[in-house]
């Protein structure tokens, strides 16, 4: 077990871990198409979310990544077969290359565990396989409906339930997207015909698990590799694993200041340490590099919530706050809106935290970000609202009103 004391210790696992996230360098994939699909690959999946106050999460993430990225190219990998849609610790997009390990979650509910749904119509199910069987792909949209009293968007039309169920047991496939509009299609006509689709065995599985964590984090713990993944006989598979491969010297620990204990491949501490430039990264709150909340407060010592869930009163950053990453350490937040009408960026509310940069390097970094992420969001202006701390607010909101965007 090696302690983690000295600042000089900490930062090279930080660096490693950014680095292993293609973060610290501009083109760490490629660019474009085959950098974006590249970057899915290395990263594992890629989580979709439907919120839309900015470019929605899974298109920010690779965005971040890719230079060249287009939002479009994330569909044109759909219909390619570069990847496919399904349920990872959240809806995601997932490499195809990795199809197999998603057969023992469709194998589990198809034998009746519950993912959405206790009581699937099999019924309806059946004519609904029958009918994109013998008629052709079907968005849930094409279905009718003569329920007049939908409660919200948690209540369902039956039929879009079913589709759901075929989908998450593997019947059915996402073979395109419209926005959030999905066309299912038959499992076996969107599946490319040289994908493996041998049953994984639990052992298998864990190694696949742990392999590609440790690819796109570096740095691992047992908590993380499992990371809302509710199966007993996995968790204990993936810990079996990690005890063996300690034994055998293919990895060792590291302790966190605060105690936290982490995998890494033997030797990596070792290694050159990456070199950072001057950027800023405005990240998304489901971005692969933050969603453990945990891990992020632990390594980086930066607590951040995403408050879109917490009541408008409790909120202490704003509705949909962006991580900001700084060099190799994350520096604040920023809450904004896209008004796509007036083709204008709206940053409500900027937070940094004090970490002793040089003030003109940093606000260069963060204009360029901001320059950045706007053309991103198809925006023209930008303007600043309110910043910490307040001494910054109306320097950086006469330079961003002049950007050009």
């Amino acid at each position: 077990m090696i302690e983690i004391k000295r600042p000089q210790e900490l930062l090279r696992l930080r660096r490693l871990a950014l680095a292993a996230q293609g973060l610290l360098h501009t083109q760490s994939f490629g660019r474009g198409l085959p950098g974006a699909r590249d970057a899915i690959n290395h990263l594992g999946y890629v989580q979709i979310d439907s919120i839309s106050v900015v470019q929605r999460a899974h298109h920010h993430v690779l965005h971040a990544r890719v230079p060249g990225f287009q939002p479009s190219m994330t569909n044109q990998m759909l219909r390619n077969g570069d990847i496919f849609e399904y349920w990872a610790h959240a809806a995601a997009f997932l490499p195809m290359a990795d199809f197999r390990f998603s057969l023992p979650y469709k194998y589990a509910i198809k034998g009746g565990q519950t993912h959405w749904f206790r009581h699937p119509d099999r019924k309806l199910m059946g004519e609904l396989l029958a009918r994109i069987r013998s008629d052709g792909p079907l968005r849930s949209r094409d279905l009718e409906t003569t329920d007049s009293k939908r409660a919200g968007w948690w209540d369902w039309k039956p039929a879009k339930k079913a589709l759901e169920q075929l989908y998450m047991q593997g019947d059915l496939m996402v073979s395109d997207r419209e926005g959030f509009q999905k066309t299912y299609d038959l499992t076996e006509r969107v599946l490319p015909c040289h994908i493996d689709t041998r049953l994984p065995s639990v052992e298998e599985v864990a190694s696949h698990t742990l392999d590609q964590q440790l690819r796109c984090h570096g740095l691992v713990s047992l908590k993380g590799l499992t990371y809302l993944r509710r199966n007993p006989a996995l968790r204990k598979a993936v810990k079996d694993l990690v005890n063996a491969r300690l034994a055998q010297g293919e990895l060792e620990q590291v302790a966190l200041p605060g105690g936290e204990i982490y995998m890494l491949e033997s030797g990596a501490l070792d290694r050159p340490l990456p070199r950072v430039s001057n950027r800023m990264q405005i990240l998304s709150p489901f971005d692969n590099s933050v969603i453990q909340r945990d891990r992020l407060q632990a390594l980086f010592q930066y607590d951040y919530q995403l408050e879109c869930y917490v009541p408008e009163a409790r909120r202490q950053h704003g509705y949909f706050c962006l991580p900001l990453l700084y060099r190799d350490a994350f520096v604040g937040r920023m809450d904004c809106k896209a008004h796509r009408k007036t083709r204008h960026l709206e940053i409500k509310w900027l937070h940094l935290e004090s970490h002793g940069f040089d003030e003109e390097p940093f606000t260069k970094a963060f204009l360029d970000a901001v320059s950045v992420f706007s053309r991103f969001q198809a925006c023209d202006s930008v303007s600043l609202s309110k910043c910490a701390p307040a001494h910054l607010t109306q320097r950086l909101g006469t330079a961003l009103s002049a950007l050009d965007c």
